[in-house]
C-alpha cells in the first residue's frame, strides 16, 4: 500500500484537532480603522507593524468608482491600469515598482481570488463594498506562497447588511451600467443580503467592449452556538479585446492607427465563473475557531490574434480552458492573557487548470481591410496543457501588545507546494515534431515575518506610531495559460523585504498619515522575454532589488469634505540578468525594470454632503519609464484627471462622472503573449448616473 505523504497526514491532524474543539469567546479590538488582511483577525490598523491603507466603500461610491484602477487611484505607490492580456475587464496593478500581473495577491472576503494560479481580476465584484484593505509587501504567514509586493482584500458587507443603493448610468461609446444591493428581510436569526450588477463598456476602439453580469448572495445563521456563513456568486463576462501596439526601435510604432484592432473577426474573451463559500465560526476553550471552505469553477473561451514585430504577420489562437480553484482554511485565535494572542491553523489552496489552444497565422492589413475568423485559418499547431497545484500551509502568528505603546507581531509558516504539469504539442505541418512532456516540482520551505510597532507620541486622538517589519517568502512561478507550448516548471521566486515607517493621526484625529520606506531583495523573478526567434517566453531572471519611499495622508476637513494626497519614489532594478530582446542578447545588470517609473503621485478631493451639490476629483501622475529591459526605449510622464459633479435631493442623486478627461493614451501594460507589444490606457469616458438610496 502506498505510504501517506507527510503533508497529508499533518493536514489531516490539524483538521481533526479543529473539529474537536468546545466553547469560549475572544474580544474584538476597538478603536481606529480595523484591518484583517495582515492578521486574519480584526486589529487596529495603526497598531499593526506594516503599511496598510483602508479604502472606505462610501468613498468609492462618492467617487462613482466601478473598476480597480479607480479604487486604487489614491493609494501611494500603486497604479492599476485597466486591460492587459486578461482582457478589457481586467487590470494589472503594480506595487513597489513591480508591474507584474501575478506578483500580488487578490483576496475577496477572506478567500484568495485566483488562488493557486493568478489573481482573477476580471471576476472581481466591486458592488456593495464595505472597504478595501491594501497591504504593502507579502503576507508570508497567513496567506503563504502567493504574493510578494502587495495584498488587495475586497470586503463586502456581511449578510444582513448592505449599502442599500440602486444606480443606473449611460455613458460614452454606448456604455451603460446598473447595480443594486439590499439587505433582505431576516427570517428569525437567518440574515441575508443580495447584490446584482450588469454593465456594457464600450471604448474608442469600436470593436472593443465588455459585457458583464455579477450576482452575490450572502447568508448567515446562528448554529450550535456559532455562526454559519454562506456565500454564492456568479460572474458572466463577454468581451472583445483590443490589439496591443508594437514597439519599433525606441518608441511605439506609428504605422498602426490609434485604436486599430487586428484581432480575428471572432475574437472574444468569454468567461463564466461559479463560486461558493461556506464558513463557520465558534467560540471554544482554545479561543475563537473560524473555518472557511471555498469552491470555484470557471470556463474561459479565448480567441485572439497578435501582430508580430515585423508588422506583417499575426499569430492567432483559439483556446478553451477550465479552471478549478479551491480553498480551505481553519484556524484558532487563542488568548495568551489580556495583551496577547496566537493565531494558529492550516490552509489548503488547490488549483487545476486545463487548456487546449489551436494556433494559426494570418496577414492583416495595417491601414484596414478584411480580417479572417480563426475557424477559417489553417491550424499550425495545437498546444494543450494540464496543470495541478496544491499549496499546503501550517502557520502560527503571535500578536503581543505590552503596555499601551508596544506591539509585536510575528509568525512562521511551513509551506508545502506540489505541482504536476502535462504538456502536449501537435504540429500542423510535421507529425514527427509532435511532443508530450510531463514534469513535477515539489517544494517544502519555511516563510515568516516579524514586526514591531511603538506608539512614540499621543495626545487625545492624535498619535505617531513607529514600525518596522521583516518578511521572508517564496512563490512557485506563475502559469499564464498562454498559447505557446511551455512544458518547463520554472524555479520558485524568492524574496525577503524590510520595511520601516511612521503612521498616525493629527489635527484632533482628522488627518490620517503614513510614511514608509522599503527594500526588497528578489531572486528568480519570472520575467517575460523572447527567445532567439523573438517568440515570447518566460524565464527566471537572476536577481532584482526594489527600494523606495511612500507617503499618503487623508484630511477630513469637514464631515462632508476630505482631501487625500499620496506620493512615492521607487527604484526597481535588475541586479544580474542577461535577456533576449529583438533577437539580441542584452546584459541588463543594474537596469530599471520595464514600466517602472521612479515617481508616482495623486491628489483627490471628495465633497459629499447629505443634500445639494456634491462632487469629486482625482489627479494621478505617473513618471517616465522604460519599455524595454535594455533601457533604450524611454516613454514620458503623464497625468490623468477623473472628476464628477452632481446634485442630491432626498434619497435620489444625479451626477456626471468622467474618467481620463484629458484623453491620455500612453502605454501602460506590456503583453506577455506578444513580443514588445503594449496596451494603451483607455481613452476618455463620461457617464451620467442616477442613484437612489433606500
Amino acid at each position: 500500500m502506498r505510504a501517506t505523504p507527510a503533508w497529508a497526514s499533518g493536514f489531516a491532524a490539524w483538521c481533526l484537532l479543529f473539529t474537536a474543539a468546545g466553547t469560549a469567546a475572544q474580544e474584538t479590538p476597538e478603536g481606529g480603522e480595523i484591518e484583517v488582511t495582515a492578521t486574519r483577525v480584526p486589529e487596529p490598523a495603526d497598531r499593526v507593524p506594516a503599511y496598510i491603507t483602508v479604502i472606505k466603500g462610501d468613498d468609492l461610491r462618492a467617487r462613482h468608482v466601478t473598476d480597480l484602477r479607480g479604487a486604487l487611484a489614491l493609494v501611494a505607490g500603486v497604479e492599476a491600469p485597466s486591460g492587459g492580456d486578461a482582457g478589457p475587464a481586467s487590470a494589472v496593478p503594480s506595487f513597489w515598482g513591480l508591474h507584474e500581473f501575478d506578483a500580488f495577491l487578490l483576496v475577496v472576503d477572506g478567500v484568495p481570488l485566483g488562488g493557486a494560479f493568478n489573481p482573477a481580476i476580471p471576476d472581481l465584484n466591486l458592488t456593495d463594498i464595505e472597504r478595501i484593505e491594501v497591504l504593502k509587501g507579502s503576507a508570508p504567514v497567513v496567506y503563504g506562497a502567493t504574493a510578494f509586493v502587495g495584498v488587495i482584500q475586497v470586503i463586502h458587507y456581511p449578510a444582513g447588511q448592505a449599502s442599500n443603493t440602486l444606480t443606473a448610468g449611460y455613458g460614452s461609446y454606448n456604455s451603460w451600467r446598473a447595480a443594486g444591493s439590499i439587505a433582505l428581510p431576516a427570517i428569525g436569526n437567518f440574515k441575508q443580503s443580495l447584490s446584482l450588477s450588469g454593465r456594457r463598456d464600450g471604448f474608442s476602439d469600436p470593436r472593443e467592449h465588455v459585457g458583464k453580469f455579477q450576482g452575490l448572495y450572502r447568508a448567515a445563521e446562528a448554529l450550535a452556538g456559532g455562526t454559519l456563513r454562506l456565500d454564492a456568486d456568479i460572474d458572466v463576462t463577454r468581451s472583445v479585446p483590443p490589439s496591443p501596439v508594437e514597439r519599433e526601435g525606441t518608441a511605439l510604432t506609428t504605422l498602426t492607427p490609434l485604436d486599430a484592432n487586428y484581432n480575428p473577426t471572432d475574437a472574444r474573451i468569454d468567461e463564466t465563473r461559479y463560486h461558493g463559500v461556506i464558513g463557520y465560526s465558534h467560540a471554544t476553550p482554545l479561543g475563537m475557531w473560524d473555518t472557511t471552505a471555498s469552491l470555484s469553477y470557471a470556463y474561459i473561451n479565448d480567441v485572439r490574434g497578435f501582430l508580430r514585430t515585423d508588422l506583417v504577420n499575426a499569430d492567432s489562437q483559439r483556446q478553451g480552458r477550465n479552471i478549478d480553484d479551491d480553498f480551505f482554511d481553519s484556524h484558532f485565535t487563542t488568548p495568551l492573557g489580556p495583551d496577547a494572542n496566537v493565531t494558529w491553523g492550516a490552509d489548503l489552496l488547490y488549483g487545476r487548470g486545463s487548456q487546449a489552444s489551436q494556433n494559426g497565422g494570418y496577414f492583416p492589413v495595417l491601414q484596414g481591410g478584411p480580417l479572417p475568423a480563426t475557424t477559417d485559418l489553417h491550424v499550425d499547431e495545437i498546444n494543450a496543457v494540464y496543470d495541478r497545484r496544491v499549496f499546503i500551509g501550517q502557520y502560527v502568528q503571535i500578536d503581543w501588545k505590552f503596555g499601551s505603546r508596544w506591539d509585536v507581531n510575528g509568525g512562521l509558516r511551513l509551506n508545502e507546494t506540489r505541482e504536476r504539469k502535462r504538456s502536449t504539442h501537435i504540429d500542423g505541418f510535421d507529425p514527427t515534431a509532435d511532443t508530450f512532456d510531463e514534469r513535477a516540482r515539489n517544494v517544502t520551505r519555511l516563510s515568516g515575518a516579524a514586526g514591531l510597532s511603538y506608539r512614540a507620541w499621543d495626545a487625545g486622538l492624535d498619535e505617531a506610531v513607529l514600525y518596522f517589519d521583516y518578511r521572508n517568502t517564496f512563490k512557485p512561478a506563475a502559469f499564464d495559460f498562454g498559447p505557446d507550448n511551455t512544458p518547463a516548471i520554472l524555479e520558485p521566486e524568492t524574496a525577503q523585504s524590510w520595511e520601516a515607517g511612521v503612521k498616525g493621526r493629527l489635527s484632533g484625529g482628522r488627518l490620517d498619515y503614513k510614511v514608509g520606506l522599503f527594500y526588497l531583495d528578489f531572486s528568480n523573478l519570472v520575467v517575460a522575454t523572447a527567445d532567439a526567434n523573438s517568440n515570447p517566453i518566460h524565464e527566471n531572471a537572476g536577481g532584482e532589488h526594489l527600494k523606495g519611499v511612500e507617503a499618503e495622508g487623508q484630511w477630513h476637513v469637514t464631515p462632508a469634505l476630505s482631501i487625500t494626497a499620496a506620493g512615492s519614489w521607487h527604484d526597481a532594478r535588475l541586479t544580474h540578468y542577461t535577456a533576449t530582446e529583438g533577437g539580441a542578447q542584452v546584459v541588463a545588470d543594474g537596469h530599471q525594470l520595464t514600466l517602472s517609473p521612479h515617481w508616482l503621485g495623486s491628489v483627490g478631493l471628495i465633497y459629499s454632503p447629505p443634500s445639494g451639490l456634491f462632487g469629486s476629483a482625482t489627479v494621478n501622475y505617473v513618471g517616465a519609464r522604460f519599455l524595454d529591459i535594455a533601457n533604450t526605449a524611454r516613454t514620458g510622464a503623464y497625468a490623468t484627471v477623473d472628476a464628477g459633479a452632481g446634485y442630491r435631493w432626498g434619497r435620489y442623486s444625479l451626477a456626471v462622472n468622467g474618467a481620463n478627461l484629458g484623453d491620455r493614451r500612453p502605454p501602460v501594460t506590456a503583453s506577455e503573449f506578444g513580443d514588445q507589444s503594449f496596451y494603451l490606457l483607455a481613452g476618455r469616458k463620461v457617464f451620467v448616473d442616477l442613484a437612489a438610496k433606500f
